[in-house]
């Protein structure tokens, strides 16, 4: 089979197609003929070595999936033809930039019956975030004040559709180009970062979600016992203490695979309350030139490689 690899870190550029064996599915496991693969920015911060979740190199990066069942081992619970989607054995190597990927069946769910596999793949990772710190961390429902940073990328738009649809009060911070986009994802508030002070324009929010390592500035816009959900500081004992002893609530969340939430998270697509966007799409061969456009950090949703 085809697959991506790289032997150093470094730039793009150590991006490498060869061939590989193909994967044995082991009890439990299927191996899924990948149709769709979908880029994040971890996967540019474990290749470029600034985040070592894998260990020295040679590895595959890559986690996001979306395809069609090839090999049920037994015990698994999908059979052969099912068409299933999710984020397999994150924070260790999938090897997801593949034509196979072999994975446990319970860190996978049917694919959304309204979505292609492009789509499909540019829901996993992003997602389980935004549900993980969202849902069953901070515990969103009607009627909260939600502040959502990035709202336009990848986490962000998902994490506003998703409070949106537990009856949340959205506000989005994304800069004035991408407002339009967010407003459309259902944001009742949008706020330019570039042109105001989050910490002015926004008082007595009930959940932030904090996606660019800010927690301390972002005290000052929750209520006291609000929650702050920190997705890239979620090991950060030091803020954590801080935020307690300011009465407010320190969620940390750093996703793993969850079929539960991938299957609630479906039913929120194919019942039209949760839509993917994807930016573009790249073949397998040009991985590298997606990691570029990612690392630009102005994605607009997500980067998807098509098999």
């Amino acid at each position: 089979m085809r697959t991506v690899i790289q032997k150093s870190f470094g730039g793009p550029e150590v991006l490498e197609l060869v061939e590989s064996e193909r994967p044995k599915p082991l009890s439990g496991e299927v191996l899924v003929k990948v149709h769709a693969s979908a880029v994040n920015p971890v996967d540019v911060a474990v290749r470029s070595g600034a985040v070592p979740l894998l260990g020295e190199p040679p590895f595959g990066v890559g986690w996001d999936i979306s395809g069609v069942v090839e090999e049920a081992a037994p015990g698994a619970r999908f059979a052969v033809g099912d068409e299933v989607f999710g984020m397999p054995f994150f924070p260790r190597a999938a090897t997801g930039y593949a034509e196979y990927v072999a994975a446990p069946s319970r860190q996978l769910a049917r694919k959304p019956a309204s979505l292609d596999h492009v789509h499909a793949a540019a829901l996993p990772l992003a997602a389980l975030t935004a549900w993980q710190g969202l849902v069953q961390a901070a515990g969103v429902r009607e009627g909260d004040r939600v502040l959502i940073q990035r709202a336009a990328g990848g986490v962000g738009h998902f994490a506003v559709q998703i409070a949106k649809a537990r009856g949340a009060h959205v506000i989005a911070v994304a800069s004035a180009p991408r407002h339009d986009f967010v407003r459309g994802l259902g944001a009742d508030e949008v706020v330019d970062y570039h042109t105001t002070e989050i910490t002015e324009a926004v008082k007595d929010a009930d959940v932030v979600l904090d996606s660019m390592a800010q927690g301390d500035l972002l005290l000052g816009v929750l209520r006291p016992g609000g929650v702050l959900v920190s997705i890239l500081e979620h090991g950060d004992g030091e803020l954590a203490a801080r935020v307690e002893a300011a009465g407010r609530r320190f969620a940390g969340v750093s996703v793993e695979p969850d079929y539960a939430a991938l299957e609630a998270i479906a039913e929120l697509v194919d019942t039209g309350r949760i839509r993917p966007h994807v930016e573009r799409t790249f073949p397998l061969a040009q991985a590298g030139t997606a990691h570029e456009l990612i690392a630009s950090g102005h994605v607009q949703g997500k980067i998807v490689l098509t098999v």
